[in-house]
């Protein structure tokens, strides 16, 4: 670009060449900036992926300590041995995993796209009508 402004009549190709590079440099400035907001976005989303893994790990964790807390209570309040405690709590988890896993593949069965299917269908449906026609 021209540093010294011109006096006087410009021809086209000086205002044509000048438009392009204006343009050009607006186009470089928004894909700069577009880098910067995603180098941003993504600063950001690793470190909430960081703090949720972290917080996975803790959550074990105090999993963990509630389990054996759970035992020792079955265990005491029952009069059972630390063994069939552990064992009616791990059956208690068990089938709490068997009913997520019931609700999860529930789910997943519902993630085909019918809607789109449909609509895609009587496109074609129509596009052949208007061929035959």
């Amino acid at each position: 670009m021209r540093d010294v402004p011109e006096t006087g009549p410009r021809s086209v190709t000086a205002l044509l060449q000048d438009m392009f590079e204006h343009l050009q440099a607006l186009v470089r400035n928004e894909v700069d900036l577009a880098k910067a907001e995603a180098r941003e976005a993504l600063t950001k989303a690793a470190t909430g992926i960081g703090l949720l893994v972290a917080s996975i790990v803790v959550a074990v964790c105090a999993l963990n300590v509630l389990t054996g807390a759970l035992v020792a209570a079955l265990a005491a309040g029952l009069d059972l041995s630390v063994g069939w405690a552990s064992l009616i709590v791990g059956i208690g988890y068990l089938v709490v995993v068997a009913i997520l896993v019931a609700i999860a593949r529930a789910n997943f069965k519902n993630i085909t796209p019918r809607r789109t299917a449909r609509n895609v269908e009587a496109d074609a449906r129509t596009i052949k009508e208007s061929l035959h026609d």
